[in-house]
């Protein structure tokens, strides 16, 4: 036999949720910034939140230590734009970069491989962009139509190689480390020049990222064909000579144009050979394996060089990166070296002097902001993945702040129809139902803001709808419990001795409902990404603390007004069971009547 109501002692399980409501709250006004709002998202508060997918040479999917380390080098340039507020999170293989207010604009290119390189220059042609001239220019400051000098004892080979070009970028001076192709050594030889891109090209290069939504085969097929194309080891030959026909063949195959996609952004292989486009894809540059990786620069800053009337971007590398560059350097006077970043050569200065110290420049006609943006991904680290932008959104403040009224007051007008229902149908078991209610927000409210500071959970739109329909199913847990004290108070019963089996019997099936909702959530957050996620987890939290709302509010308040000795609070019509009461009292008075006849007969 079900326990009485007297010996619940609601009490205590009141007492249990005040200590719950106390603690939460103590920790929302004494911990973080002490404020008791919620992490909102960029829809609520106004920002910009870029989704990037990672792309692997190979299609396949890219290992976890991997996207972790690629997740704290783009964290650590999010942070360098000096922004509060601002998060970056892993969502299965991509990475989500969220940056509230109005400054996220610069998180667009956040997602740049920055994978920087130095090879040296073994040719270049020009784009047919650049009117074709049949006299070359004079030799002075810009490369002629023929190939690098033959090598010599001290350098790396680099003869034979075209250099299909009639006008090229201006030189630079060779102390900065820095600038644009300069002059080809004195001695030279006559070359054919390579073609221009066909008029059908494969993938053309560009310096953004593709926009696939996913990693797939096609995309590993696109890199494999631009790697045996663009990468060939036989493109330069045991004797530093190059393939004319591979060459021809690779740079034919290059388009470069702005805004275009180039499969092997960010993935080709340092070890081999390189076909690239460069100096603001005017010129394709044929190079040589790289012999010194960026992940040697110890820093990297921007400014203006008065000289040059131009900004630049400031290099200093490590100790091992010194020795390299001061003995490439050494070897390598008046020949080119590329500065390559993600498989775009951003300068192809002409070595004029050797550079020891390990200081260095990079040219490539950046404005102010593309020299800032450059130094600051340079100093945090290159990516161990590519990535490409599958989604950007930016919402404006205003528009933020318009979306979380328009939810709040979704939630205003959900919370009362919920009440005046419980009011008309239920009277003061509706009352009841609204205290535990407004109890239920209060705990929500305060489980978010803490979660919002200690796993960084944002409060987005989908988040609201999942706590509107929580409403309802908060609400359908108390329902289920008064349908069953009317089937037990019609069944004969008085509402005092309702209470305890009506309980017993109605919270199996609470149970059972709050447990199906969480699990299709759980199903949900785990199979969703984005915002389905954020809707699949305030559907969840909030079916649990149902839960402890029932166990730690509802019942016991039921139990104390069952145990009340106040006429207007005992009394059943004012509880929404008059009927039921007298339907229960004329089937009790209907079986004593009949057990009366059966004992008579």
């Amino acid at each position: 036999m079900a326990a009485s109501a007297g010996h619940l002692r609601p009490g205590r399980y009141l007492a249990l949720f005040a200590l719950i409501v106390i603690v939460l709250y103590a920790l929302v006004f004494l911990t973080g910034n002490h404020k008791p709002t919620p992490k909102l998202g960029i829809d609520l508060q106004g920002g910009t939140r870029v989704t990037l997918t990672a792309r692997t040479p190979d299609g396949g999917q890219p290992t976890r230590e991997s996207l972790d380390q690629a997740r704290q080098i783009i964290e650590r340039r999010v942070n360098g734009i000096g922004v509060g507020g601002t998060e970056v999170l892993l969502d299965g293989s991509n990475v989500v970069i969220t940056v509230p207010g109005e400054q996220g604009d610069q998180a667009k290119n956040l997602g740049k491989t920055a994978k920087l390189g130095f090879r040296k220059v073994v040719a270049n042609a020009t784009q047919p962009v650049v009117p074709p001239q049949t006299t070359p220019p004079p030799a002075t400051g810009t490369p002629t139509g023929t190939p690098t000098g033959a090598p010599s004892s001290s350098a790396p080979p680099s003869s034979g190689a075209p250099k299909a070009s009639s006008s090229a970028p201006p030189s630079s001076p060779a102390a900065g480390g820095g600038g644009a192709p300069a002059a080809a050594p004195a001695q030279q030889q006559s070359t054919t020049p390579a073609p221009p891109s066909s008029s059908t090209p494969p993938p053309p290069a560009s310096s953004q990222a593709p926009a696939d939504d996913s990693v797939d085969e096609q995309t590993a097929k696109e890199i494999q064909a631009a790697k045996a194309l663009r990468q060939n080891p036989q493109l330069i030959g045991a004797d530093g000579t190059a393939n004319q026909e591979l060459v021809t063949q690779a740079m034919a195959s290059l388009t470069c144009a702005p805004n275009a996609k180039d499969p092997l952004e960010g993935n080709d292989d340092p070890k081999l050979p390189l076909v690239a486009c460069g100096d603001h894809d005017t010129y394709k540059y044929l190079l040589e394996p790289e012999f010194l990786p960026g992940t040697e620069i110890a820093d990297a800053s921007s400014g203006y060089d008065q000289q040059r009337g131009q900004w630049v971007v400031n290099l200093s590398f490590k100790g091992e990166g010194t020795k390299t560059w001061a003995d490439f350097t050494s070897k390598n006077v008046n020949q080119q070296a590329a500065f390559v970043l993600d498989t775009q050569v951003v300068s192809a200065p002409n070595i004029q002097v050797a550079i020891l110290d390990g200081n260095t420049q990079i040219t490539g006609k950046f404005t102010q902001s593309e020299a800032k943006d450059l130094s600051d991904i340079l100093k945090y680290g290159s990516l161990p993945l590519s990535f490409a932008s599958s989604d950007a959104t930016t919402v404006s403040a205003t528009l933020g702040f318009a979306s979380l009224q328009a939810g709040l007051i979704a939630g205003g007008i959900g919370l009362l129809v919920v009440f005046v229902y419980c009011l008309f149908y239920y009277r003061l078991l509706g009352v009841l139902t609204i205290l535990s209610l407004a109890l239920s927000g209060a705990l929500v409210f305060a489980v978010l803001v803490l979660l919002g500071r200690w796993i960084g959970y944002t409060l987005d739109l989908a988040g609201i709808a999942g706590l509107i329909i929580a409403i309802g199913i908060t609400a359908d847990s108390f329902v289920i419990y008064f349908e069953r004290l009317k089937d037990e108070i019609r069944e004969g019963r008085t509402f005092r001795s309702a209470v305890p089996r009506g309980w017993t019997r109605a919270r199996r099936t609470i149970l059972a409902s709050d447990g199906v909702s969480f699990l299709a959530a759980a199903i949900l957050y785990v199979i969703a990404v984005g915002d389905v996620q954020g809707f699949a987890f305030t559907l969840g939290m909030s079916t649990v603390l149902d839960l402890v709302v029932v166990y730690l509010v509802t019942h016991p308040l039921v139990a104390m007004v069952s145990t009340s000795k106040s006429s207007f609070l005992s009394n059943p019509r004012n509880l929404g069971l008059g009927a039921v009461q007298q339907l229960g009292s004329q089937r009790k008075k209907s079986t004593t009547v009949g057990r009366a006849n059966v004992k008579e007969a």
